[in-house]
């Protein structure tokens, strides 16, 4: 009895062994699978997706700058109108409504958009009493071209009424608004499509 029941246990921790190797296994492509896929933040399959954003334009400051947002019936967000540089203007920008946006140190954006050619910008917002500030980062896009643009967090730099502010970090938990703006200098009509944003964490 004892030369049968010994080969018998042997065999059931050699199948405790194998399951647990194969479950480990499992779960290590599953964190690498969520490491590696980008979690939306804003997409427009709907109406009320789009009302989280609102155009802020250079009429603030007495420009005349045209910039307006609507969803198109392919679900994407256009920012469109028009540049102008008369009474000292040149911007137009669309925005979300402040909310906390959950990002960490080492995570990158990504945005796939479609453009005209022109250069945008994009901004992060954070809590504070400052005038005009954000943090930036340009981006180039290609004439009727859907195209995707990764954004590192730690690419950004701090600017205050478009000029560069030194000494000024960026705390990724601190980030409540996201923002796309134009001011390139060149007045006339521009139109720029958004898909989505997606964040893509850094590797724990």
């Amino acid at each position: 009895m004892f030369y049968h029941r010994q080969p018998c246990e042997r065999q059931k921790i050699l199948v405790l062994l194998r399951t647990l190797l194969i479950l480990l296994s499992w779960g290590g492509t599953t964190l690498a699978n969520d490491a590696d896929e980008g979690q939306v933040l804003f997409n427009f399959d709907n109406a009320e997706a789009v009302r989280q954003w609102q155009t802020v334009n250079d009429g603030v400051m007495g420009g005349r700058s045209d910039g307006r947002i609507k969803m198109t019936a392919d679900k994407t967000m256009e920012f469109y109108g028009t540049l102008s540089l008369e009474n000292n203007g040149g911007f137009a920008s669309v925005r979300t409504r402040p909310r906390k946006l959950e990002l960490r140190k080492g995570d990158t954006l990504i945005a796939r958009v479609r453009g005209d050619g022109r250069q945008y910008n994009l901004n992060l917002y954070v809590p504070g009493r400052r005038t005009a500030f954000s943090y930036r980062a340009d981006f180039e896009t290609k004439k009727d071209e859907w195209i995707e643009i990764e954004f590192p967090l730690a690419g950004f730099e701090a600017t205050s009424f478009g000029r560069v502010v030194p000494n000024q970090p960026l705390e990724p938990s601190e980030i409540n608004g996201l923002g796309i703006l134009l001011g390139d200098k060149k007045p006339g009509p521009f139109k720029l499509e958004v898909e989505w944003i997606q964040v893509r964490r850094a590797e724990k």
